[in-house]
């Protein structure tokens, strides 16, 4: 188990994480953001399992928001505005008329301070960062902490800690883009996805949220039982088709297992787990990724990766029935998401 780190464009560190496996977790002090996963196939090859650019200097826009830490709230606001106890706060519109991913002063652009540490089977980092009152446009002072832990069983814990000395809005998630194939050889058409929810939430044509909850029962939007994810890129469906053909949409868990989602790549045979406290999941499988962006193994394209960002919805804020995401002053926000690397039985 160790740790390196370089210097990236002399204002930013990367740290990598190794455990005795040789599986590698690369990490910018910026934006929290995730580079790189190196994980074994079934031959024993390692390869990378996650989208990031070929260049760092591209880091720094990151429209596509790989990696990263997303927040204050993750997800769509509309009308860039909210409401808090009779008091309306302004946003910036960053996706259309609606503020998305915490707006361009989101923690996916603040640097962090970043501490190491070491155990006999784990090695990790904690990120920590004060957001203050007024900070893209949300009230409070903030205290946040990202761990992320390495463990010598493959496994990447994500633990998010906070606390506010105002009401305020919060919920933190991850924007890795995974493709288990390795190096990008091919889209995640034919990965395998099970997925523990029943219900998800309907979005309309700004892909907002209407707050109406809709059972998976025949619909392209049914990964109880395991199917490729593929299946549903060009199916009929409006929901489907709303999104630019796939899926962008917010999964309720019904914690009826101990795993929330598992994905498999056959040909490589790799296989990861998704285990969470968070009550669901933004499914993304890059419908809107740009095509030709110099990725660390070569040119984006549509449905390059799948994105699983474990979170609560800002759609809280209209409707009362989804998971809200206020957090009080009297709260501590605490939530763990641990991704699981594995092969696939022969």
């Amino acid at each position: 188990m160790h740790i390196e780190t370089k210097e990236i464009l002399g204002k930013w560190k990367e740290y990598t994480l190794t455990n005795n496996h040789d599986m590698t977790v690369s990490v910018l002090d910026f934006g929290g953001i995730i580079t790189k996963i190196l994980v074994p196939d079934r031959n024993g090859t390692i390869e990378n399992v996650v989208l990031g650019y070929k260049e760092y200097k591209d880091y720094e826009e990151n429209p596509n928001f790989f990696g990263a830490i997303i927040g204050p709230v993750a997800g769509r606001i509309k009308a860039a505005s909210f409401e808090l106890d009779n008091k309306t706060f302004n946003l910036t519109a960053n996706d259309g008329l609606n503020h998305l991913h915490g707006g361009p002063e989101g923690f996916h652009q603040v640097i962090w301070d970043v501490s190491s540490f070491k155990t006999d089977d784990t090695v990790g980092l904690v990120l920590t960062y004060k957001s203050t009152a007024g900070e893209a446009g949300y009230p409070g002072n903030v205290d946040i902490k990202v761990t992320y832990t390495l463990t010598d069983n493959n496994q990447l814990f994500l633990d998010y800690l906070a606390s506010s000395n105002e009401k305020t809005l919060l919920t933190l998630t991850n924007h890795t883009y995974f493709n288990l194939c390795g190096n990008l050889k091919t889209t995640v058409h034919e990965h395998t996805l099970s997925l523990d929810s029943s219900e998800f939430v309907e979005l309309d044509e700004q892909l907002i949220p209407t707050g109406r909850i809709v059972n998976v029962n025949g619909t392209p939007f049914d990964f109880r039982d395991e199917r490729a994810i593929g299946a549903g890129f060009n199916d009929d469906s409006e929901q489907n088709k709303i999104v630019g053909n796939g899926y962008d949409h917010y999964f309720i868990f019904d914690k009826n297992s101990d795993t929330q989602v598992v994905v498999k790549e056959p040909i490589q045979g790799r296989m990861m787990t998704v285990k969470t406290t968070q009550p669901g999941m933004v499914l993304y499988t890059a419908n809107g990724l740009s095509e030709g962006l110099p990725l660390a193994e070569g040119l984006s394209k549509k449905y390059q990766g799948v994105c699983f960002e474990t979170q609560a919805s800002p759609t809280s804020l209209h409707y009362a029935e989804l998971p809200r995401i206020i957090l009080n002053t009297s709260e501590i926000y605490h939530h763990q998401t641990v991704f699981t690397f594995s092969l696939m039985d022969s």
